[in-house]
């Protein structure tokens, strides 16, 4: 072993650390060699000759590379890295190879109160590790405190978390991508699909056994097959980088099943592995490509696994507390939660936002993905007085860097802190989920009063949110169902969540669903409830694919998936929270059926995804409006038609004839059909009256979503001036072909 450098920092001289140097000083006992090697890059990084190990840590008076055998479950060595520069811990290994698992053991100061947490008693995963192997066991030596000890985390525990620890894997990373590209889709041909890796293929029957629920599985032919033939552009996984299941969860019997419990930022988690390599990641990503989908990662660089000041001792807070967390500026013992989770990231910090920087590139240059949804975004962009900054650190750094501003960027604009709630507030090349989309429809169609103008500024694209800047509709990432929350189907047939097998007492998730049960809770043999249920769900997915802006599905709605009535299944990985691909029904065929046709059309007209905002007014030169609102009789919407409280009705006609908005890819304007939308979520029927706006040509019915497969094959035509009869809760949809139409 090389002596440190000059320049490294005083070694600790606790009884434990001096017996670590006489045990383990020298050589191993297989003869492993050290050299100084580069801080550069961070990692265990394997050359092809051997492998670098670099660690950042500012505060740390010592780091080891601890080596283990091919179990996992022997240490055989622990060799201090030999330099210290730049805040980087650094040395080469020329004689290890990939496949050798470590982990890290780091020593320094235990004290709380001034914010430092080192102790070498615990294992300690890199913070760059590729590759995760074993498994992650609760247990009391995981603590740096002593768990049950009157002074709590001010204690001190000495046992070796080891046993209890997944260890890290020197990786090999090279693979064979041969002619794979990007798909990079424009955002107004976007239609994402926001799925689980695990609960999407868990039950697929056409999916080999071995692979089902794992990335292999999502390269499986059928599932493939089912994604494009859909209309599906992207698929958006929940959480996939290395997590870990809650203390407490794993007390109730539970897992952690959505993954928003990161502790492994460049791994991917290693339960969704069949064969635990990285190249499964790869060959997926690949897969979809080919398919024409792009794959975008839900990631939490918000917080860590670790925890609040009780928190387990697994990574960041024993390599360096002070320097990777957000610490109460008036007791550093404690830490800033602007998550809800116990600790917040500290992306201020220039090292910390770093690792987050060279996380994501790793994932997009790497990994190939295109994109990233980004969990409690508010939290990564506050800056150090706390505030939300559009232009913080981190969102100057993505938005200036030349490979990560080109890949789809998508914020979850809020988190639970102070002024938490940002949404239309991320730059111009960000997208943003909007929550208020999702409200706006959910309470039309419930049926609730004074919604239709904010209904009528959701579903064209929420201009009062997003227009400024240059920003176009695509910014505004509508659902109407996600992961957190009722699916489709269970919005439709439950008041209440219904969350008791989470064992929290039906506290957990949010009592604010606007949903409505149709009049019966949960399952019913009921007829009239069922149709009535089938027709709201056709209703509001009508809403959520023909809206302005970015539709994003959550998988499994097309098919009627239901949670039985669990709006926070964040830990059940159980087959209700999987989707079950076998004996879907004739209802269910109708609906997806019904889903790919509205994907279809929005797909063929650009009316329905247009990247301007409406103006409402005759085009300049013309006397055509991008958008008339209009009422049952046929005339325009007037200002006191949008103060009724009680009005549970809207109608708009779409004119293909903007074409100065769209232009085709020589530059032409392009000329599209004219739709008549009508939307009417009242108990009532409405006799409504063709407009007369044009009456050389006449409306032909699209779909009605009071047919039992919401579709219409009789060509049915009606005049200027004729009358249709809307169904109470239902969403007609009529079409007027332009002359001109597809031309262009």
């Amino acid at each position: 072993m090389v002596d440190s450098s000059s320049d490294s920092k005083k070694e600790t001289t606790t009884p434990a650390t001096q017996h670590s140097l006489r045990a383990f000083k020298g050589t191993t006992e297989f003869g492993t060699r050290v050299w100084p090697g580069s801080p550069h890059p961070l990692g265990a990084t394997w050359d092809g000759k051997g492998v670098n190990v670099a660690i950042f840590s500012e505060n740390a008076e010592r780091v080891e590379l601890c080596l283990f055998d091919e179990q996992g479950e022997r240490e055989t060595a622990r060799i201090a890295l030999p330099e210290y520069t730049n805040q980087k811990w650094h040395g080469y290994f020329p004689d290890l190879r990939p496949g050798q698992l470590y982990g890290l053991r780091v020593y320094g100061p235990y004290d709380p109160k001034g914010g430092h947490r080192f102790n070498h008693n615990k294992l300690l995963l890199d913070p760059y590790a590729k590759r995760l192997v074993g498994r992650f066991i609760w247990n009391d030596a995981l603590y740096g405190y002593t768990v049950g000890h009157k002074a709590a985390d001010l204690s001190f525990d000495a046992r070796d978390s080891a046993p209890f620890m997944p260890k890290c894997a020197v990786t090999d990373t090279a693979h064979t991508w041969g002619d794979d590209q990007p798909p990079r889709r424009p955002w107004t041909e976007m239609i994402i699909y926001e799925a689980h890796v695990r609960g999407l293929t868990k039950l697929h029957p056409q999916v080999p056994e071995n692979l089902r629920g794992t990335f292999g599985a999502l390269a499986a032919p059928a599932v493939l097959d089912y994604l494009r033939d859909l209309g599906i552009t992207a698929i958006e996984f929940l959480p996939a980088q290395g997590f870990i299941d809650e203390a407490t969860v794993a007390a109730r019997g539970l897992v952690n099943y959505w993954g928003y419990n990161t502790i492994a930022f460049f791994a991917p988690e290693a339960r969704y592995f069949s064969n635990g390599e990285l190249g499964e990641f790869k060959t997926m990503v690949k897969a979809l490509h080919e398919t024409g989908l792009e794959v975008i990662l839900d990631v939490v660089y918000n917080h860590t696994a670790e925890g609040n000041e009780l928190g387990p001792t697994l990574s960041f807070r024993g390599i360096d507390n002070a320097s990777y967390y957000r610490l109460d500026a008036n007791d550093r013992r404690y830490y800033v939660d602007f998550t809800g989770c116990g600790n917040s990231f500290n992306l201020h910090h220039p090292r910390v936002l770093h690792l987050v920087m060279d996380s994501l590139r790793y994932w997009v240059q790497e990994m190939h993905v295109d994109g990233f949804r980004f969990d409690l975004a508010t939290t990564i962009a506050r800056e150090q007085d706390s505030r939300f900054d559009p232009f913080s650190g981190f969102l100057d750094a993505i938005g200036q860097d030349p490979v990560l501003s080109q890949v789809k960027l998508i914020a979850e604009p809020w988190d639970v802190g102070p002024d938490g709630y940002q949404l239309g507030n991320f730059p111009p090349d960000w997208a943003e989920w909007n929550d208020r989309y999702r409200d706006a429809v959910r309470r039309f169609w419930k049926g609730d009063d004074g919604v239709i103008g904010e209904l009528a500024l959701r579903i064209t694209g929420s201009s009062d949110i997003f227009f400024h800047k240059g920003r176009r509709t695509s910014a505004s990432v509508n659902f109407v169902a996600a992961h957190d929350g009722f699916t489709l189907r269970d919005f439709v047939s439950y008041n209440d969540k219904h969350n008791k097998e989470n064992h929290e007492n039906n506290r957990d998730g949010t009592d604010q669903n606007h949903s409505w049960n149709c009049g019966v809770e949960g399952p019913t043999v009921d007829p009239a409830i069922r149709e009535l249920r089938a027709r709201q769900r056709r209703n509001i997915l009508a809403t959520l694919l023909l809206s302005q802006g970015t539709p994003m599905l959550l998988a499994g709605d097309e098919i009627g998936r239901t949670q039985r009535g669990n709006n926070n299944a964040y830990c059940q990985d159980k087959e209700f929270n999987w989707i079950d691909w076998q004996d879907l029904g004739a209802e269910t065929e109708k609906l997806r059926d019904f889903v790919r046709k509205l994907i279809k059309l929005r797909r063929e007209h650009f009316v329905f995804r247009r990247g301007r905002f409406f103006h409402g007014s005759p085009i300049p030169g013309t006397e055509i409006k991008d958008i008339t609102w209009l009422r049952p009789d046929g005339t325009e919407t007037e200002q006191q038609d949008w103060q009724r409280q009680s009005a549970h009705f809207l109608s708009f006609a779409l004119s293909g004839e903007a074409g100065q908005y769209h232009l085709t890819a020589a530059g032409e304007p392009e000329i599209d059909d004219t739709f008549l939308a009508i939307m009417n979520a009242h108990h009532e029927p409405i006799s409504y009256r063709m407009p007369s706006f044009d009456t050389s040509l006449a409306w032909k019915l699209a779909f009605d979503t009071s047919m039992a497969d919401g579709l219409d094959n009789s060509g049915r035509q009606f005049k200027p001036g004729d009358t249709y009869a809307v169904t109470p809760r239902s969403f007609v949809l009529l079409v007027r072909q332009n002359s001109e139409a597809g031309k262009g």
